[in-house]
């Protein structure tokens, strides 16, 4: 396969693939139907993206993420790969234009939720384009029983008619056996080919500790284990808050969420990845797609909801097969909050029609309208109007994603993008038809250049406004006038999430239908949680015996690495040391050297505690007696 190996050299800049990357890309090539299991590191992306360039046509992609499609986007056109995503938000012309390359072969990789699917708009282009691979990444959103289940994920088999000759490919890093099973039955594999790499890490050492005060363990930790560090938290507020208490203790760090601006967000996980902050607290928005091998611990100051959640967040240190380590810190609150969360994520159908009823009041929507329609929304500020608890709310919209009639999308704070909708020549004579005009277009044509004529350019409405002495409010004013003649393609920034509607609005009496098919998902979400728990508060089993034993992969073996195994291994150390230090002392007392003292120098042991505990398990054992304070005498 020296095909494969060239393009992974030109493209990526490797000599060699990883275990089970060859393996997975040739099946894709003689179009076996085939499920790749790799675990987080594993290098998921390479088995579809090295096919996706050998074959003809396009390469499909499904993702439930836009974090994730917009990362993977970025890198494929930094490598000199044309690819594109559509995601919630994006304007219909802006759509058009960029389902239109695809259909005459200007984008070879095309990143789509599974929600666009199903769109008119989606289909109607989907048949006039060749496509070559389809590949379905996080895979186990298509099970109920996965832990981030996604509806339309099961609807993505609908689109097969469309396909001719296509060949296929699901990648997920966590499924258990049901959740494989559900993947190939779903997607119409047929005698599918499945490889699974181990769930284990030989060189990632797992661990967790019980802490009311997690700050001190947390600076301890990073004083200990050097180079690059992740620590996660759960709410935006903390990563500031960690990041200022690192700062104070003289460790390098800043944080990140998905709340900040695109290039604040890239400034930072470039400064992470090339060593100049070593710590990067987080909101697990980050590290999906990033490619930095070098981690050397993840720390977890908060309980993730599953334990699928947590291998591919922990797992993301050590990815270059050097000693790494994953820490779990947490109290008896964080125990009692993720059971209370998973209460939570189970509303009364009463509440989630109440607040299925108090969007469409919100956005001011008529039953029957706003399929595929997105709008800006502030949870907060929607929760205050109608009297809502926003976490409450927060549950119940997760409980109607669940039932696949809404998607609320994270806030990316998206550039803007601007595409010209006209050639140079006639730019140029609407410039000088419109010289109001002439500083903002000539201004963006020098700060962007001709690719504005080719492709959708993230543009800064304040770096145009400075070029062309114009307030930004002017810029973007003349932005949306040029737009409304025809000149550009103008997508303003977004700073909310984006919630979409996937069916038609409905009359909430509709809703019960939903409720009802989606409910055996508690029974699931519960049983995560109380995994979870379980992983925390474990002190008996071998941790990667325990993510092994969950992911249904049967071994024997225990890891030897991880607090559990390193503990055992020294009490086993100790009872060795005991069991000797016995049978010297019976010896020594046999041979007439019965004073503790003589005893002490005699067996040469170094440690106060194992030779005194040698003699109380003597005396305990009815071996031996003391005799006064300093003699013992053989029973």
């Amino acid at each position: 396969m020296e095909q494969t190996k060239d393009i992974l050299k030109k493209y990526w800049g490797y000599d060699a693939f990883r275990p089970l990357q060859e393996e997975i890309i040739a099946s894709v090539l003689v179009g076996k139907d085939t499920l790749a299991l790799l675990p987080t590191g594993g290098g998921k992306s390479i088995c579809f993206q090295v096919p996706g360039l050998m074959l003809e046509g396009l390469c499909l992609v499904i993702s439930p993420l836009i974090a994730l499609m917009m990362d993977q986007v970025q890198q494929l056109k930094k490598r000199g790969i044309s690819a594109a995503a559509v995601t919630s938000g994006m304007p219909k012309r802006e759509i058009d234009i960029l389902l239109d390359n695809c259909v005459y072969g200007k984008v070879k990789f095309l990143y789509v939720s599974p929600e666009r699917l199903k769109s008119d708009l989606f289909i109607e282009r989907l048949k006039k384009m060749e496509v070559g691979l389809l590949a379905v990444d996080e895979a186990h959103c298509i099970s109920q029983w996965g832990y981030d289940f996604r509806p339309s994920y099961v609807e993505i088999a609908s689109i097969y008619d469309y396909l001719s000759d296509t060949k296929k490919i699901a990648l997920t890093a966590t499924a258990t056996a049901d959740v494989s099973k559900d993947i190939c039955e779903k997607l119409n594999f047929k005698e599918p080919t499945i490889f699974q790499k181990s769930f284990a890490r030989a060189n990632l050492s797992y661990s967790a500790f019980e802490l009311e005060n997690k700050g001190p363990k947390l600076i301890d930790i990073l004083n200990n284990v050097k180079g690059s560090a992740i620590v996660y938290v759960k709410s935006r507020l903390e990563t500031q808050n960690v990041a200022k208490y690192l700062y104070q203790h003289g460790i390098s760090s800043d944080f990140y969420h998905a709340g900040l601006d695109p290039v604040t967000r890239n400034k930072k996980q470039e400064e992470w990845i090339k060593n100049t902050r070593r710590v990067m607290v987080a909101t697990n928005a980050f590290g999906m797609g990033i490619d930095k091998p070098d981690v050397r611990v993840v720390v977890h100051l908060d309980l993730p909801d599953s334990l699928e959640a947590y291998y591919q967040e922990a797992g993301r240190a050590g990815r270059d097969e050097r000693n790494a380590f994953a820490v779990l810190l947490y109290n008896p609150s964080d125990l009692f909050r993720l059971s209370e969360n998973e209460k939570h994520r189970n509303p009364t159908l009463d509440y989630v029609q109440r607040v299925y009823q108090a969007i469409a009041n919100y956005f001011k929507l008529a039953t029957g309208s706003s399929q595929w329609q997105s709008y800006d929304f502030d949870l907060k500020q929607f929760a205050a109007t109608y009297q809502l608890n926003p976490r409450e709310a927060h549950f119940c919209i997760q409980k109607l994603e669940e039932m696949g009639l809404l998607l609320v999308s994270e806030s990316l704070n998206k550039s803007s993008t601007v595409k010209f909708a006209l050639d140079g020549n006639e730019v140029y004579k609407f410039t000088i038809s419109n010289g109001a005009y002439e500083p903002v277009i000539k201004s963006m044509l020098r700060l962007y250049g001709g690719g504005l004529y080719a492709d959708f350019t993230n543009v800064s409405e304040f770096e145009v406004a400075k070029l062309s002495k114009h307030s930004k409010g002017e810029v973007i004013k003349k932005l949306q006038l040029l737009e409304q003649q025809g000149v550009i393609v103008y997508d303003p920034m977004k700073t909310l999430p984006q919630l979409t509607y996937l069916t038609p609005r409905l009359e909430v009496s509709a809703l019960k239908k939903f409720y009802n098919e989606v409910a055996p998902r508690h029974k699931v979400i519960k049983e995560k949680v109380e995994a979870m728990k379980a992983y925390a508060v474990n002190k008996e089993g071998c941790r990667t015996r325990i993510f092994q034993e969950y992911f249904n992969e049967k071994t024997y073996l225990n890891c030897g690495v991880c607090d559990v195994c390193i503990k055992a291994k020294k009490q086993e150390k100790l009872m060795a040391a005991l069991d000797q230090t016995k049978t010297d002392i019976m010896a020594l007392v046999a041979s007439g050297q019965d004073y503790i003292d003589e005893l002490k120098e005699a067996s040469e042991v170094k440690n106060d505690f194992v030779f005194t505990e040698a003699i109380r398990l003597l005396i305990d054992e009815g071996v031996v007696k003391m005799v006064g304070y300093d003699r013992l005498e053989v029973l």
